[in-house]
């Protein structure tokens, strides 16, 4: 309960909690009403309202994808990616990401460095149409954390969630059934992989298996880096930013439409 249009899950092992995002209203709206939950892995809530817009200091529009490096919480946030301290909630600064239209999804690699998306959208009179704006950056942790452009490119077709390895970045697009791959600068890796339905949102890795969720499809569908991917769990409901509860070996699925999160074991 409490869950407002839920658009990622983040497991924190640390603590052993789910982190959720709801956005609360229009995922294009600077409303500042959107909010991070705090769950117990038995669906319990620890903290309904973790960090909430317009409250004790803190923006937080339409919060989409969450991720943590170095004690800090990153949240991705229409043209933005917000800083928070882990344990306090406090607002520790932001980043803009200037031109960026839909900043969508974050992932902290092994050395601290945060991979954004901008997904490339905007309102349309028939809900989003594209903006160009599509890219994928890179943040540098510090006291003044530091933005880097890596790819801008339409090519990407609205990229949402992003994933990176020790040398490669994995990039699903939300307007399409691609998975890009690029190095660590952001030049392309071999062949476009192409997955049964499109809509893509959310990527996970569980060994060298990926699990990529899919609105099209109302699924999330499996395979390797190379493909070929299949659909695994079937008739899911607006499937958004999907994380990973490694201790227990579960896809978490944010059901953005249904104000929802359900888990699905992968043992």
């Amino acid at each position: 309960e409490g869950l407002s249009t839920p658009e990622s899950v983040l497991y924190d092992a640390e603590t052993d909690t789910y982190l959720v995002s709801s956005i609360n209203g229009s995922p294009l709206a600077k409303d500042n009403n959107g909010y991070i939950s705090e769950l117990s892995p038995d669906g319990k809530v620890v903290a309904a309202k973790l960090i909430e817009g317009g409250q004790k200091g803190v923006t937080l529009n339409a919060p989409k994808g969450l991720t943590i490096s170095q004690g800090v919480l990153y949240v991705a946030d229409l043209d933005t990616v917000r800083l928070f301290d882990r344990k306090t909630g406090t607002a520790k600064g932001e980043v803009k990401v200037a031109g960026a239209t839909f900043v969508n999804d974050v992932f902290a690699a092994a050395d601290g460095k945060v991979y954004v998306t901008d997904s490339g959208l905007k309102a349309g009179k028939e809900g989003f149409e594209p903006s160009g704006t599509d890219g994928v950056y890179v943040i540098e942790p510090g006291k003044k954390p530091k933005l880097k452009t890596l790819l801008k490119s339409k090519d990407l077709n609205r990229p949402n969630g992003i994933l990176a390895t020790a040398d490669t970045l994995y990039v699903v697009s939300y307007g399409a059934n691609e998975l890009h791959a690029l190095d660590l600068t952001g030049k392309k890796k071999g062949d476009v992989v192409k997955l049964p339905k499109g809509g893509l949102d959310g990527i996970v890795l569980v060994g060298d298996t990926f699990f990529i969720s899919s609105w099209e499809g109302k699924s999330v569908s499996s395979g390797k880096a190379a493909g070929p991917f299949t659909e695994v769990f079937t008739g899911l409901e607006s499937p958004a930013d999907i994380g990973f509860d490694s201790k227990r070996s579960r896809l978490l699925v944010p059901h953005f439409m249904g104000t929802t999160v359900a888990a699905w074991d992968v043992k």
